[in-house]
């Protein structure tokens, strides 16, 4: 079977947040959602369900937690059971319950910047302090690499560090962690007390021959100390349906989630829900497709700003459909979002949201038709030869 990810569909009109936040003049590359069509198996089962006609309260069906089992156990070889999964309307409202469930008002939550703007602000939001560990970030010629900094990551745990926010693979950076790196990671937060929270929604969108590896798949102990967060939504692109979940393994820890979930998170609605199960059990073939095309579209624009962007230097994602570009030593004064989306009129997401080690740098989704991103990268380019003149 061949899916066309090289059609261009217009998104304008549809209510799209991507398309309709910006101008029209503007070329929109910054949130995390794809410019493909969801697979037809998606779509299928999401037309079958709205002509059945009735849209009351629902209950996922008993087929879905084995489905969510039988997965994890074919990619990961982890053994988990359904009544470990709790399901989430989205993975944010997720990271917001586990600060919310974790600790007291006052503690800490620990995370790795740059990171996926809502882990800096859960922590205030559920009355906890957020800290952060930078990353370590070094180049070789117009590419840059992230790596975790052991003495900025273990210096920052101390008595009131209650829960490690981790992204992984890592957002905005692309890094996916090796089980070495993973399990490091865990001995400190088992050494220090503190509780994992493992958001792994962008596990299934790996480049090339990347293979993931869950935390709390590492070991047992691991595994009773981890919270998983998990999503059909980045790597089947419905985001939009509201469906996640997350794995605890704990019974203690489960119980302080739906207690903190308790009368303000609602249900998963049902299409979310029909949408999820078809995913899970007929989208591999798309994804296979999906992540051949992304592999090849991250290539082209490594290659592009190598080659076309002077000064600009990116990560070479492992995983995810998100570039990472250095624009500090391009000649751009102030901020390079606002120089691109006012002079390029291309919108990408602004590396300041990110945290510590975020300034100067934007964010760039290359999760659409390769001649959507050629637009975007010499929209850019034009831009940066017209400012240097």
């Amino acid at each position: 079977m061949s899916f066309d990810f090289d059609q261009v569909v217009t998104r304008r009109g549809t209510g799209s947040a991507k398309w309709e936040l910006y101008p029209e003049d503007v070329l929109p590359m910054w949130v995390a959602d794809m410019d493909f069509a969801s697979p037809e198996p998606v779509v299928r089962a999401l037309h079958e369900r709205a002509a059945h006609g009735f849209f009351g309260y629902t209950f996922h069906s008993p087929r879905l937690p084995e489905v969510v089992c039988e997965r994890m156990e074919r990619l990961y070889g982890w053994q988990i059971t359904p009544e470990q999964i709790v399901f989430l309307p989205s993975l944010v409202s997720g990271i917001n319950v586990v600060c919310r469930a974790i600790g007291e008002p006052g503690d800490s939550v620990l995370t790795l910047t740059p990171a996926y703007p809502p882990f800096l602000s859960a922590p205030g939001l559920q009355q906890r302090v957020c800290d952060k560990a930078e990353l370590a970030c070094a180049g070789q010629g117009p590419t840059i690499g992230y790596s975790v900094d052991w003495g900025a990551l273990e210096g920052a745990f101390h008595e009131r560090t209650r829960l490690f926010l981790l992204s992984s693979p890592h957002n905005p950076v692309g890094v996916a962690y090796d089980p070495a790196t993973l399990r490091r990671m865990a001995e400190l937060c088992l050494r220090h007390d503190a509780v994992i929270c493992s958001d792994e929604i962008h596990c299934d969108l790996l480049l090339g021959e990347t293979r993931h590896t869950p935390m709390a798949a590492l070991a047992p102990e691991i595994a009773e100390r981890t919270i998983t967060l998990m999503s059909p939504s980045k790597t089947f692109n419905v985001p939009g349906l509201g469906c996640g979940l997350a794995i605890v393994s704990n019974p203690e820890l489960r119980k302080a989630l739906e207690r903190a979930m308790a009368g303000i998170v609602p249900h998963v609605n049902a299409m979310g829900l029909v949408a999820a199960q078809a995913a899970f059990e007929e989208g591999d073939a798309w994804l296979t497709e999906l992540r051949a095309y992304l592999t090849a579209n991250r290539d082209f624009y490594v290659r592009y700003v190598a080659e076309h962007l002077p000064g600009l230097r990116t990560t070479v994602p492992a995983a995810t459909y998100l570039g990472w570009l250095d624009c500090r030593e391009a000649g751009i004064e102030g901020s390079p979002y606002k120089f691109f989306l006012e002079r390029a009129k291309v919108a990408l997401s602004d590396g300041a949201t990110f945290g510590p080690g975020g300034a100067g740098f934007v964010r760039l989704n290359f999760g659409c038709p390769r001649a959507l991103l050629r637009e975007g990268l010499e929209r850019m380019r034009a831009a940066l030869e017209q400012a240097t003149r």
